[in-house]
């Protein structure tokens, strides 16, 4: 999409020479560090720091124009060469002006969305949905090319990150089939705007846990704000509810024009997973695929019994879409572990790292323990816990639930790392997680990363998960240098 009809998406003003207005950007940016040659750079006002102070620096690197407010960027170059009040001519050809450079953004995501009328599926869950959309954008591509969110991209600006995949470097909306959204929130009214902007016909809710409890207090005013996907879907769309979380499966009532298509392991439901059992040398989960259209065996590569109910999740929309169980089952079989969420990392002297290091929060380190205790009973299990954060007042009994039950589970050693999760190792070896030193807790990710190695033995099989702010690949990248890479 050429930069003058960017500008005329977003409802902005521009004074561009024509060889300006033809130009097509490479990508868009929000980032002045990352822009690189031809970027359309969108000055976003931070609360710290506001991006019009690197609307020049973004043009050093090569962007090729920038949406902007006009009075911010004036405000921002007061300190730089010129004429006070006056923009410098050298930036007006480059320009694109709006009233709110996040709202531009937003509208044009939603007014290009709203032009390519191609099927888009919303996704949101406490735990798992960036797994549980790449799976499905996996299936989903059996079927054409999908438009998928790049990451973890699940806001707002997320959005029309995704969204640029369709309209720079010389695409087009016609060169995607699908669409799949991932969609977070960490207060009310995030879902529902980004259902406004996006308008999917399909939203699956994956679970309501503890994530970002901080901000709501509860888990039912959690699942209040997830239940705005189902609220935002299209007149006659269809909810891919996960039948095993009652407050997911609650959702089913709130609107009776649409479809509901449920998926699970434990309760019945239109898709699921029976006669579930690990394959041998951590190679994934194996089980039966059981779907309105018949059932077939399925080899997944991903471990745990969480990591099935995100394959469920995805083997429903894909089912919604007409598939059947055998070619749910093959492209299953061909899935990998999102990056840092499950990846299985083989060192020298037998030691295997299952690297969850991406994020945490209590349901989702427990279903990782789980797995990782259903694997090698011969092996020692090593479970290397990060402090889990936003989980306001109802941290410290959280933390201390998660190390009873991490006691419960025949843990060879717990390391807890920062904070509260000095709470969760105390609780694990009052119940029983005993002597001491099977139980140690380390107050600072430096100090777990300078000791770690001489507490892992040959042939450990260790989990590292923790909250994304504690950084627990660092912990990941220690034990890596320490033992190298098994050889082939």
């Amino acid at each position: 999409m050429k930069l003058r009809d960017i500008a005329q998406y977003c409802g902005g003003s521009e004074m561009f020479s024509g060889e300006v207005a033809n130009r097509e950007p490479e990508g868009l940016s929000i980032d002045s560090r990352r822009v690189s040659a031809g970027d359309l750079f969108v000055a976003i006002p931070g609360e710290q720091v506001d991006g019009h102070r690197f609307v020049r620096q973004a043009f050093e690197r090569g962007a090729s124009a920038a949406i902007v407010v006009h009075h911010r960027l004036l405000a921002a170059l007061t300190d730089q060469p010129g004429p006070p009040g006056v923009l410098p001519v050298d930036l007006l050809d480059r320009l694109i002006f709006v009233d709110n450079t996040v709202c531009a953004l937003q509208q044009l995501a939603a007014r290009v969305l709203a032009d390519w009328g191609r099927p888009l599926v919303g996704i949101t869950a406490s735990a798992g949905k960036t797994t549980m959309k790449d799976l499905t954008a996996h299936l989903l591509e059996r079927s054409g090319r999908v438009l998928r969110s790049p990451g973890n991209l699940n806001t707002g600006y997320g959005l029309a990150l995704t969204v640029a995949q369709m309209i720079c470097r010389g695409s087009k909306t016609a060169d995607f089939d699908l669409g799949v959204i991932e969609m977070g929130m960490s207060s009310y009214g995030e879902i529902s705007r980004l259902t406004a902007l996006a308008r999917p016909g399909v939203g699956v809710v994956g679970n309501v846990g503890t994530a970002h409890i901080e901000f709501f207090g509860t888990s039912d005013l959690i699942a209040r704000a997830k239940a705005e996907l189902v609220d935002g879907l299209q007149t006659g769309g269809t909810a891919v509810l996960n039948a095993d979380d009652h407050r997911v499966c609650a959702m089913a009532s709130r609107r009776s024009d649409l479809s509901i298509l449920t998926f699970g392991i434990a309760c019945q439901a239109d898709v699921m997973a029976i006669n579930l059992h690990n394959a041998d040398d951590l190679r994934g989960t194996w089980f039966n695929l059981v779907t309105p259209r018949g059932e077939a065996r399925v080899e997944f590569p991903l471990l745990g019994a969480h990591n099935v109910t995100n394959a469920l999740a995805a083997a429903a929309v894909a089912h919604h879409f007409g598939q059947t169980p055998t070619e749910i089952a093959e492209r299953l079989a061909t899935a990998v572990p999102t990056s840092s969420r499950g990846e299985i990392v083989r060192l020298n002297k037998g030691v295997t790292v299952i690297d969850d290091t991406y994020n945490s929060n209590p349901p989702a380190l427990l279903e990782a323990v789980r797995a990782l205790a259903g694997t090698d009973r011969e092996r020692r299990k090593v479970v290397i816990a990060g402090e889990m954060l936003e989980l306001g007042e109802q941290g410290v009994a959280l933390h201390r639930e998660c190390g009873r039950q991490i006691a419960a589970h025949g843990i060879g050693l717990l390391i807890g790392v920062r904070g509260l999760a000095e709470e969760l190792v105390e609780a694990a070896a009052e119940a029983g997680l005993s002597p001491r030193d099977r139980a140690i807790y380390f107050a600072t990710l430096e100090e777990a990363s300078a000791s770690i190695t001489s507490l892992i033995r040959p042939g450990d099989l260790v989990l590292i998960k923790g909250s994304r702010g504690v950084r627990m690949e660092q912990v990941l990248e220690a034990i890596r240098d320490f033992f190298g890479p098994a050889c082939a």
